[in-house]
């Protein structure tokens, strides 16, 4: 009997703890609205992950983890080619470029990020297919699924936590008359940046959501986390109307950001 169902059903966490415990080997593919996602396993380990249309050769990963230079990168690319990551990853080691660590710890990571990224996941679809292993040209690893899963376990409490703070996205937010942080001193993430530009009462959590392609648990997360800073405060949206927004500064280069950021501490501060 086939395995497939949806993930309001069936947790990814479930299908992990399954694939572990039975020592399955194959590949389990998700997928919503926008994204398809393999995990394949071999006797119930992890061996290799695809997120999207997302570059996962090797060159790429390592890169993305800092262990090649973006002239190195660019010069496998073009060079490298022919070969596959089993062949570019020996040469790498073998030109003493990297060490074999260095190799197994950034697809590790990788495939780490991969899982946990599905963790954000609220729906999809999934279908585990026996037949499809693992592909033979990527370097396969064996990561245990136990830390994985008990992750998964504190996520999902996550995911309930939040929604029982922000049960509809249909609220919006806005800065608070008299903020409670010293916005001088105000770290936030590049991505809580991001939100932060759209802040307006007229903005639903779900239009920026829609704007920025973030899913439900991130913006939720994110919303959160300002509202929990004192930043903002949540509010009923002033137009219910459906519309398309923009953010303060469309396509800004890191210039004009930061620009925005002060206007919008400034704006904090003045009122």
């Amino acid at each position: 009997m086939a395995l497939k169902g949806n993930l309001r059903d069936f947790s990814l966490t479930q299908l992990l703890n399954l694939i572990h415990l039975a020592k399955k080997s194959g590949t389990l593919f998700l997928e919503n609205s926008t994204i398809q996602v393999w995990l394949a396993f071999r006797e119930g380990k992890l061996a290799y992950a695809k997120y999207g249309d997302e570059d996962n050769s090797l060159a790429a990963i390592l890169y993305n983890a800092r262990k090649l230079t973006a002239n190195q990168f660019r010069t496998i690319q073009e060079r490298g080619s022919s070969m596959n990551d089993k062949e570019l990853g020996l040469l790498l080691v073998n030109a003493g470029y990297l060490t074999q660590q260095d190799v197994l710890s950034s697809l590790q990571e990788y495939l780490n990020s991969v899982v946990q990224r599905l963790y954000a996941w609220v729906e999809g679809v999934f279908y585990f297919d026996h037949d499809r292993l693992p592909p033979t040209d990527k370097i396969n690893l064996r990561l245990n699924l136990e830390n994985l899963i008990i992750e998964g376990a504190r996520r999902v409490k996550e995911v309930e936590q939040l929604q029982d703070e922000i049960p509809s996205l249909d609220i919006a937010l806005k800065f608070r008359d008299r903020p409670d942080t010293n916005v001088k001193n105000l770290r936030l993430s590049k991505e809580e940046w991001r939100v932060v530009s759209f802040v307006n009462p007229k903005n639903s959590l779900k239009q920026i959501a829609q704007a920025l392609k973030m899913n439900e648990t991130e913006i939720r997360r994110v919303a959160y986390g300002l509202v929990q800073a004192g930043v903002v405060e949540m509010v009923r949206p002033e137009r219910t109307t459906p519309r398309p927004i923009t953010p303060g500064i469309p396509n800004a280069s890191p210039q004009e950001q930061a620009s925005l950021v002060r206007r919008i501490i400034q704006r904090i501060r003045s009122l």
